[in-house]
């Protein structure tokens, strides 16, 4: 059970019944999408996470985060400041006891749920050039985030306590890195297994990949437009050590769709652009269909929700309403969230 005190300061965790309840067994792709506005307020909302109860949580600018219980429908939010300072953020992550987020720009503020009915500060980094982006876990001991340069490498923490302590790596152990990534939608880290992928973006698109939690690294070049500070991938995800999808674009250019979509079938060692010059155009997060074998993939942006079954090669558009993240559930249900909004995904097959 979470610490729910902390999280929310009312509201206990229950076990799920959503995921078996909403779970759909029939065998097609996917034909229509239902989207169910769940929640609204002023703020904004890029990362997104499903607990392991299967209650559903964000953490958004103005230092606002908040958590919904599915089997209630009730949400309870909540503000963390810290003097005059109001945290932004853009990426949550959560283990079997523990949630997390932490915050974009100087400082950058790591906080784990605590046992004193307040969220504990775990990392703090200070600096001009600090700016964090993602942040996952592999299991429940060992995470990473990233974050851009402040040095002539990645910014990289790793926990393996669990999230009580985190430690970044020198540049001495990794490899030269000028650009950094999009803090879009928490999906600049993929992992999986012992590996973890990381995409960047800017003037340079490429991938950082560790097959040992972070103990080596090595850099695989991309094919994905680049060379200005908007241009790369935005989101990477992969299904399995195999199939990986990369998404992202040019956030000044909404409608361009060239050297915007990337696929791996040997796990990230090459990529190959798909769907080049055709839908879906600029997209911040994609993720891998559940249970679907790595065919299918879902891509959500500010101007619309698209779909594959074929591995990215071909798309369809689901709807124009626009969000930064998504996450599964099951292979028809996911939460997606934007601008002042969390919304329920209803996928028909």
């Amino acid at each position: 059970m979470y610490k729910s005190v902390v999280l929310l300061s009312l509201l206990a965790l229950v076990s799920c019944g959503e995921k078996s309840a909403e779970k759909n067994q029939k065998s097609g792709p996917i034909t229509a999408i239902t989207v169910e506005p769940i929640y609204s307020d002023s703020v904004s909302i890029r990362t997104l996470d499903i607990l392991d109860d299967g209650s559903v949580a964000f953490a958004g600018n103005n230092g606002k985060y908040g958590l919904y219980n599915t089997q209630t429908k009730k949400w309870s939010t909540n503000v963390l400041k810290t003097d005059t300072l109001v945290p932004s953020f853009r990426a949550i992550a959560h283990t079997a006891t523990d949630f997390f987020m932490l915050s974009i720009a100087n400082p950058a503020l790591l906080y784990k749920t605590g046992d004193n009915g307040q969220m504990q500060l775990v990392y703090e980094e200070v600096g001009p050039k600090v700016f964090y982006d993602s942040m996952k876990f592999w299991d429940d001991k060992e995470g990473i985030a990233m974050g851009d340069p402040t040095e002539n490498c990645l910014s990289i923490l790793i926990t393996r306590d669990g999230g009580s302590s985190w430690s970044k790596i020198s540049c001495d152990n990794l490899p030269e890195a000028s650009e950094g990534a999009f803090a879009a939608s928490n999906t600049n880290i993929a992992v999986y297994g012992d590996d973890a992928w990381i995409i960047t973006g800017g003037m340079k698109s490429r991938v950082f990949h560790t097959g040992d939690r972070g103990e080596s690294w090595e850099v695989i070049e991309t094919p994905l437009k680049q060379g200005e500070p908007t241009f790369g991938g935005y989101s990477v995800d992969f299904y399995n050590e195999e199939i990986g999808f990369i998404i992202g674009g040019d956030y000044l250019d909404q409608e361009g769709n060239s050297g915007n979509k990337a696929l791996s079938t040997d796990g990230g060692k090459t990529w190959t652009l798909v769907a080049d010059g055709k839908e879906p155009n600029h997209r911040s997060c994609v993720q891998f269909v559940p249970g679907r074998g790595g065919d299918e993939l879902v891509a959500t942006g500010a101007n619309g929700v698209s779909y594959s079954s074929d591995k990215g090669k071909s798309w369809a558009k689901l709807t124009d309403e626009g969000f930064y993240v998504l996450k599964f559930v099951n292979d028809t249900l996911a939460y997606a969230a934007g601008t002042n909004k969390v919304a329920k995904l209803k996928f028909k097959r």
